[in-house]
């Protein structure tokens, strides 16, 4: 965690800066560094190179892009946030694409900024992140808090799926997932089928469901099952 003295930050806050376009890597590194606050440590031009100067550097912030030649951001976020987890990484980015915004988010990413922000916005943000906090974008916030919402309601509904069923019904559904009949399911669990029979009906009449087919598409959408095991129907 970053050093603090009652929740303020102990001197500037060491600033890594990863973006490919020199440019606006330079311009904005000359920008910071007027602010007394930011001390910019250091830059890189790709995901990879990111990484090796966090390992260098050991950065309180990276100030990551998302889309470089190479090794993009998402991917060096996760790889930052797993071997360093006190260095927090701000992704900067003109990107408002769902894959990248929630690609960055599921990476470890500690905040979401547009690159149309000012200096001050950026700077601000560098210390937000700085103290634990995660600033968003409010162009990008909107679909972050809906995604959000979606993960709720979709964990309301696993929880009342796995309420509902019970261990060996449970079983049942996720060979059903996997394509397997009856009998061989009846084999794996070492039942009989007319028992198969009797936890697929009930299975179908608990998920509100009228096939297999069906009952399997639940399963997967609320990750009651593994889809790395499942095969068509």
């Amino acid at each position: 965690m970053p050093e603090t003295m009652n929740g303020e930050p102990l001197g500037p806050v060491r600033v890594l800066v990863v973006d490919d376009h020199e440019v606006f890597r330079l311009g904005l590194e000359q920008a910071l560094a007027e602010d007394p606050a930011i001390e910019v440590v250091g830059d890189a031009v790709d995901g990879d190179d990111g990484v090796a100067r966090v390992a260098e550097l050991a950065p309180d912030v990276v100030l990551m892009d998302l889309r470089m030649p190479g090794t993009g951001g998402v991917d060096a976020t996760r790889r930052i946030r797993e071997a360093y987890p006190d260095t927090r990484v701000l992704v900067l980015t003109a990107s408002q694409d769902d894959v990248d915004v929630f690609g960055a988010i599921r990476a470890g990413a500690n905040g979401y900024l547009l690159k149309d922000a000012s200096i001050d916005e950026v700077a601000r943000a560098i210390d937000l992140v700085h103290r634990g906090q995660s600033p968003i974008s409010p162009m990008v916030a909107p679909k972050v808090l809906a995604e959000l919402n979606a993960l709720s309601r979709r964990a309301e509904e696993w929880d009342g799926h796995a309420r509902r069923l019970t261990s060996r019904e449970l079983d049942v559904l996720r060979l059903v997932a996997r394509g397997l009949s009856n009998r061989q399911i009846a084999n794996d669990l070492v039942i009989s089928e007319n028992t198969v029979r009797n936890h697929v009906r009930n299975i179908l009449e608990k998920l509100r469901v009228r096939s297999r087919v069906e009952a399997a598409a639940v399963a997967l959408r609320d990750r009651l099952v593994d889809d790395s095991g499942w095969r068509a129907l």
